[in-house]
């Protein structure tokens, strides 16, 4: 994460908008992983700003060392609000407007997202994800081998968990299946539905996940979503040869507030992985672009979904 710091506390620190700080308990889109990384950065601006090092402030407060760190860093499930007055305290933050704001963070940090019964299951990494893509404004999602996990049937889905990697009992399939359909609904809630842009692999669309039927099915359920007003989808085909997506899938998060930086997304069998340093950021955004520019447009990307689902 970035942020800018100044010379003073207060300077040091980003002005919430009236809209987030007014609206903080009503907003539709609030996920707690957000806030926590939200607030994971401004503690970091107001420290830097009183020109203090982590380890000082562990020292002054009696903390266990590497305990402002790991709150930096957004290693914390549930912020103490106390902890967040301690440290106000100790910046000679005054302005009574932004200790609010913060304190809300820290208090909207503290709740459960719907996952949270789902947590056993599922990794840091993902439940982080999961938490970032509850809010974000935009999904840029490229795949080479599977339909996104946002666009998948339930009878595709199933077959993903049961033929992968690891060896899982039909309660966890049903579990992850229930963490996909609770996601799914992003695309079509009533209020500001998720933009998604997805960048397809030709061979997405042809390798037969779970059978013909199961395929068309699936190509049909791509073909519908397409028609959502803030749904694309595009379909890099076969005889572009090689392309910026050799690397592997990833999804980019975009959110609506310059607060919150935008995230990428990767994962394979190694494990997950989250980056947020803008370089790397950049990187992968530089990369969809020229997926985009490589692949079919989405009328014609549309036509071959439609034409590879009449073969099949």
């Amino acid at each position: 994460m970035s942020v800018s710091t100044g010379g003073t506390s207060d300077a040091a620190t980003i002005t919430p908008p009236a809209a987030t700080h007014e609206d903080a308990m009503t907003e539709p889109r609030r996920s707690p992983t957000l806030r926590r990384r939200r607030l994971s950065a401004e503690l970091t601006a107001l420290r830097e700003g009183r020109s203090l090092t982590a380890v000082q402030v562990d020292k002054h407060l009696g903390w266990t060392p590497g305990k402002l760190a790991r709150m930096e860093r957004g290693v914390w499930q549930r912020p103490n609000p106390r902890d967040i007055t301690d440290l106000l305290d100790l910046y000679e933050v005054t302005d009574e407007r932004r200790r609010d704001y913060l304190l809300t963070l820290a208090r909207q940090g503290r709740e459960r997202g719907w996952w949270h019964p789902y947590r056993e299951m599922l990794s840091e990494s993902y439940t982080t994800y999961i938490g970032l893509e509850a809010e974000a404004a935009t999904i840029l999602n490229f795949e080479a081998l599977m339909v996104p996990g946002l666009m998948q049937t339930e009878d595709y889905a199933r077959t993903v968990v049961l033929n992968g990697p690891l060896e899982v009992t039909q309660e966890q399939v049903d579990s992850r299946i229930a963490v996909r359909k609770e996601r799914q609904e992003l695309l079509t809630r009533a209020h500001d539905p998720l933009r998604l842009w997805a960048i397809l692999d030709e061979a997405v669309l042809r390798r037969q996940v779970g059978g013909p039927d199961v395929m068309r099915a699936q190509l049909q359920h791509l073909l519908d979503l397409a028609e959502l007003a803030k749904v694309t989808v595009q379909v890099v085909p076969f005889t572009r040869g090689a392309h910026a997506g050799f690397g592997g899938p990833f999804v980019i998060v975009e959110f609506p507030e310059p607060l919150d930086p935008d995230a990428v997304y990767s994962e394979n069998n190694a494990g997950e992985l989250l980056l947020e340093d803008p370089e790397d950021v950049a990187r992968f955004k530089l990369a969809f672009q020229r997926l985009g520019a490589a692949a079919l447009s989405p009328g014609d990307s549309l036509a071959m979904i439609a034409a590879i689902k009449a073969e099949t």
